[in-house]
């Protein structure tokens, strides 16, 4: 009592897999040493079926970036379009040998399908190989990113500072203030501070050699006759006029002034521009940050299309590696074309020829049905067209006698008229 039931969805199941090959059961019955081979076939187009549908869910969830009850949809209507396609592929066709042109079409939709499907399993294959040369691409688009916006908005050193070759508006950040708006100031105020500096030195050094020369012949005193007192010579006061009316002349002393406030301006201006250079350099680094936020959130889950340009460039570097994924296509193509290949290179079976047969006879039946139809409606045609002769000879020779009728009475009352007019004459001549 249990085998029944297993043995009867046994039967169904085998059914169900004959049923994806189109082939007509009652037909089948009659060989059935054949049932076998189309419920092989038909595991083959479900085969088929399940790869095109495990191809879709990867494309879905690829497409978008997650594992989503939403893929489920596309996943479901792509099986269900590829069984009912490969279903038709593999349908058993009367007078197949003398079909070629349907034939490759056949193969060829057969080819293009498995080309479609291959791909997104191909991608999962390698989907590690992948995502790592992804990763390394965009790190590397960060990074140049980075390079490229510290290279083009370097620290200016004057207001007329030029941007580097090669930076465009795509590098070039903008500042509210830059540390070049002193810098002209400062080097103009070091050059005067210079100068300035370099006439003291000449001053001071002219000044310590008059000094010297006071200080030398200051030392020296002379012994005056009339008084018997030492007093200095005339010599050392002039040196001492000389050195007087160099300081006032050359206004040394308001020049080591005016160099010190120039110094202590200098080290005012400097001091502000380290300060403005480390705001500008937070600023750019802000800046910079953002643009590389902006840059990181382009860069989400990684899309088909980028998964496909990686999967080239992976195979271009390395020629192993193209063999394998190529050799991978060709087998996913090879597996989607299985159902036309399994069918056509078997040849033709006894349920073909039968197929062939009952086709032949359909339509040589269907003709004689249709001649005999068309016999039948010509008779019919023939015998209306009779009836309505029929009528009109009838209503004609009706109308005829009818007529004839009608001649005679009026033929009578006319005779009737004339032998009354003809009485009346001769009783009136008589009278």
């Amino acid at each position: 009592m249990t085998d029944f039931p297993r043995h009867r969805i046994g039967l169904d199941a085998a059914r169900g897999l004959r049923t994806l090959t189109g082939v007509d059961e009652e037909l089948l019955s009659r060989v059935r040493y054949e049932r076998s081979k189309y419920t092989a076939l038909g595991g083959v187009v479900l085969g088929t079926s399940v790869i095109a549908a495990f191809s879709m869910w990867n494309f879905a969830t690829e497409a978008l970036g997650r594992i989503s009850v939403v893929a489920l949809l596309p996943t479901v209507i792509w099986m269900l379009f590829v069984l009912n396609l490969d279903r038709w592929l593999v349908t058993p066709q009367p007078n197949a040998r003398r079909r070629l042109g349907p034939l490759l079409t056949r193969l060829l939709v057969a080819l293009m399908l498995g080309a479609v499907i291959a791909e997104p399993l191909v991608l999962r294959i390698f989907q590690t190989a992948i995502e790592e040369r992804v990763q390394d691409e965009r790190t590397g688009t960060i990074d140049a990113l980075r390079t490229n916006l510290v290279r083009c908005n370097p620290v200016p050193a004057t207001t007329r500072t030029v941007a580097p070759a090669g930076c465009d508006t795509t590098y070039v950040l903008s500042f509210s203030a830059t540390p070049g708006d002193r810098v002209d100031e400062l080097t103009a105020l070091r050059s005067d501070a210079a100068t300035l500096q370099k006439r003291v030195d000449q001053d001071t050094t002219r000044l310590e050699a008059i000094d010297s020369e006071v200080r030398d012949e200051c030392r020296r005193l002379v012994r005056i006759a009339a008084t018997g007192l030492y007093q200095r010579t005339s010599e050392c006061l002039r040196l001492r006029d000389k050195a007087r009316d160099y300081r006032t002349t050359h206004r040394t002393a308001q020049n080591e002034r005016r160099l010190a406030g120039m110094n202590t301006r200098i080290s005012k201006i400097e001091g502000e521009l380290t300060s403005s250079r480390s705001a500008f350099l937070k600023a750019r680094d802000r800046g910079i940050a953002q643009r590389l936020a902006e840059e990181r959130a382009k860069q989400k889950e990684i899309g088909v299309l980028e998964r496909i340009r990686a999967l080239d460039e992976l195979a271009s570097g390395n020629p192993v590696l193209f063999v394998g994924i190529w050799l991978v296509r060709l087998l996913f193509v090879l597996l989607d074309v299985l159902p036309v290949l399994v069918k056509y290179l078997t040849g033709e079976t006894a349920y073909d020829r039968m197929l062939t047969g009952e086709s032949n006879s359909a339509v040589k039946i269907h003709g004689e049905q249709v001649r005999l139809a068309e016999r039948r409606a010509l008779a019919d045609l023939e015998i209306a067209q009779d009836t309505i002769e029929q009528e009109v000879r009838r209503h004609r020779a009706e109308s005829e006698a009818s007529f004839r009728e009608h001649t005679a009475a009026m033929n009578i009352r006319v005779r009737q008229a004339v032998n009354a007019l003809e009485d009346e004459i001769r009783r009136s001549s008589t009278v």
